[in-house]
């Protein structure tokens, strides 16, 4: 077994699992976790392998999935997955059984239209950022957001890129327990035609105005309202 580091916010008796994106960290939710704690959560943030406090190398989609369901208590009231997130929970829905699965711009196609192989020498890029770059980029962004983005890329080993998964997308066939998709505007992973498909084949659907991918850091106050009934 592979011990992750992680997070802990609140001591409620509901329990919610966040998962972060590549590049990411449990960081990712230093807004969020604290509202959900509020609302009476036990928040759970693990890192990945190869991000923040975790341990590095062996890096593989299923290792990730693996370690995931080795760290946290099954059966959650609340899971959300954000980007390579929304893989991994995709992947594990069906073992750890949340009681809601909210996908937030999952990664479930290629980003833009472009391979996965194609896009990661451009991820990879992104460990070069300051905070001078993130604040230019993402005027949304509070302080705190862009200091623990920084802090996020410090900590995360790009050779995660450097996988065979990389050149193949996972993507669920249907949802295997209550789902909702949380979608930037545009979402650049998932196209409007493929995000009516998985709204025909039974997950909810909503769309936050003006957000990007890191839909709960440019507008949180939207995906807060987004969780609606679900959080």
């Amino acid at each position: 077994m592979t011990e992750l580091h992680v997070e802990e916010w609140g001591t409620g008796d509901r329990t919610a699992v966040l998962l972060h994106g590549l590049s990411g960290g449990a960081r990712s939710w230093i807004r969020l976790a604290p509202e959900l704690a509020r609302r009476g959560y036990r928040v759970l943030a693990p890192d990945l392998t190869g991000h923040g406090h975790s341990p590095r190398g062996g890096y593989s989609r299923e290792r990730w999935a693996d370690d995931l369901l080795e760290n946290l208590p099954a059966e959650p009231e609340l899971a959300i997955g954000h980007s390579l997130g929304g893989v991994l929970l995709a992947m594990i829905a069906d073992r750890l059984r949340p009681a809601r699965a909210v996908y937030e711009d999952p990664a479930w196609y290629p980003w833009d239209g472009v391979g996965y192989g194609e896009a990661q020498p451009g991820i990879r890029a992104m460990k070069a950022l300051t905070e001078t770059d993130l604040r230019a980029a993402n005027p949304k962004w509070t302080g705190e957001e862009v200091s623990a983005r920084v802090a996020e890329l410090r900590d995360w080993d790009p050779e995660t890129t450097r996988m065979a998964y990389l050149e193949t997308a996972y993507v669920p066939v249907f949802p295997v327990v209550p789902s909702l998709l949380v979608l930037a505007d545009p979402s650049p992973v998932l196209a409007p035609a493929i995000a009516d498909h998985f709204a025909a084949v039974g997950f909810e659907r909503r769309v936050v105005p003006g957000a990007g991918h890191f839909v709960h850091f440019d507008e949180f106050t939207g995906f807060v309202a987004a969780l609606d009934g679900w959080a």
